[in-house]
């Protein structure tokens, strides 16, 4: 329940009490205007008659404080002791149009919102903290103020658009509220896309290693795009892990009592999610920024035609207006490398069709991002429905999905197939796997490898695919948070 406090004068704060005064949660008032908080008391309202730079007339909690002043010097000095009183809480201020650099830079030190003019906090305070939206803004904020060491923000393996944008995206929003933070991924970025987005737009994302990641070197773990430490990406499983930002479904209940959950499966993509912060933050995302979300949108809802909600084409259009179109005509338009041609030949002479389905191993991977690109291809031949495109480095077999209509769940479909063998997950339309090449008898040569790989991988998912899931059977998690 939303903990709301107002405090300040009747000029300023009048509005913003009226305006969240029906919202469920609770508000509390304490101003030293004698007739105001007569007349909140007579509405229903709690208020308290008292000096609002005085903790002991504040009540014991609070997830959103408004300083609400008509003099900037006053309003620093309340905002200062209730920064004090509640270290987690949001904190949003009101200043008059004439303060100065000084008084603004002392609210910055202590706010985590600054409004002017004073008649739009009403609308600030409705977005931030009108309703469940706001618990959700509170819970993410008191997740990450309190570090006082980094913030690693760690995307999936050789992560896709979407994931570095959203990775990005979250480090800008501790970076709003004091917190030093990075942006991390392991594996390799290969698409030429993916590529073309980091180096054209000079995105700051940090390659690593488990060897060379210390997850004892930061305040907290952040996970975005993805769910499971050790799960597709290069942290250790035992990882604590204080954030996660995701939109894909989750087969298995996530234990959410040490940190910040926010799933949601009905968006198509984590950078809505990141939007969203955004604008209830009152923060508006730079030319780079805005183009790497618009961009992480389009491909995750693969041009606004797979598993789209009105939130993604929301999303879109208010990034429209900071992006950057020509950086994003190139990266949409990069060339093919040999390598991703090469895979390409090889997934359409593999290809394999049963019915409406079909399977290809590509063999020995050279990149291992020309797998969806080619499941994408494949998919629009003529009698296809359903699609899985693989192939393997020394270690691990990849699996790539793709399908359109309503009569598979893929998510569920290769959780099936591989979760026994290995890991899988995605959504009803689109899906990965992975399985250690080690469960494999073993094998000679390469040659006889790859007819394995395709007999085993193959043969699992058509075998699947006879009680595949229809998308909705299993039930979606809502967004959780961690108890009181």
């Amino acid at each position: 329940m939303m903990r709301r406090l107002v405090l300040g004068d009747h000029a300023v704060g009048n509005a913003v009490a009226t305006s969240v005064a029906d919202e469920p949660g609770t508000l509390y008032v304490v101003t030293d205007d004698r007739g105001w908080s007569t007349t909140l008391r007579e509405a229903g309202i709690r208020a308290t008659e008292g000096d609002p730079t005085d903790p002991t007339q504040y009540p014991d909690d609070a997830d959103v404080v408004v300083v609400a002043a008509t003099d900037d010097a006053r309003g620093c000095a309340i905002a200062e002791c209730a920064r004090v009183a509640f270290p987690d809480a949001t904190l949003i201020a009101v200043c008059t149009d004439t303060i100065d650099e000084t008084q603004r830079a002392a609210f910055h030190r202590v706010a985590d919102d600054l409004v002017e003019p004073a008649d739009v906090v009403a609308t600030e305070l409705q977005s931030i903290a009108g309703d469940d939206r706001g618990d959700r803004m509170a819970r993410l904020l008191a997740a990450i103020r309190p570090l006082s060491e980094p913030l690693a923000v760690v995307a999936h393996d050789n992560p896709d658009p979407d994931a570095i944008a959203s990775a990005i995206a979250l480090t800008e929003i501790a970076d709003h509220v004091g917190v030093d933070s990075e942006a991390y991924y392991f594996g390799e970025i290969t698409h030429q896309e993916n590529r073309a987005l980091v180096n054209l737009l000079s995105l700051s994302l940090t390659a690593t290693t488990p060897e060379s990641f210390a997850v004892d070197d930061f305040g907290a773990i952040a996970l975005v795009d993805h769910a499971r430490p050790g799960v597709n990406d290069g942290l250790p499983p035992e990882t604590i892990v204080r954030l996660v930002v995701d939109h894909h479904p989750q087969r298995e209940p996530i234990d959410e009592r040490g940190g910040y959950l926010d799933i949601r499966p009905a968006l198509g993509s984590t950078s809505t999610i990141m939007v969203k912060y955004f604008q209830q933050l009152g923060l508006t995302p730079d030319e780079s920024l805005a183009t790497a979300l618009l961009y992480g949108v389009q491909t995750d809802t693969d041009g606004f035609t797979r598993g789209v909600a009105p939130a993604d084409f929301e999303a879109a259009a208010f990034l429209s207006a900071y992006a950057d179109e020509r950086a994003l005509t190139k990266i949409e338009s990069p060339t093919m490398s040999h390598s991703v041609a090469d895979t390409l030949a090889a997934a359409i002479d593999g290809r394999e069709v049963r019915g409406s389905a079909l399977a290809s191993c590509v063999g020995r991977l050279a990149e291992r991002d020309a797998l969806p690109q080619a499941a994408d291809k494949l998919l629009d031949m003529d009698g296809v429905e359903t699609v899985i495109v693989f192939g393997y480095d020394e270690e691990t077999i990849y699996v790539s999905g793709r399908t359109r209509g309503s009569a598979v769940d893929l998510g569920e479909t290769l959780r099936e197939a591989f979760d026994q063998v290995g890991s899988a997950g995605g959504h009803a339309t689109m899906a990965g796997a992975q399985v250690p090449i080690g469960v494999l008898d073993a094998v000679e040569d390469w040659e006889t490898l790859s007819v394995v790989v395709h007999d085993t991988i193959a043969g699992r998912f058509f075998e699947a695919l006879d009680t595949a899931p229809e998308p909705g059977k299993y039930g979606h998690p809502l967004v959780r948070f961690p108890p009181e």
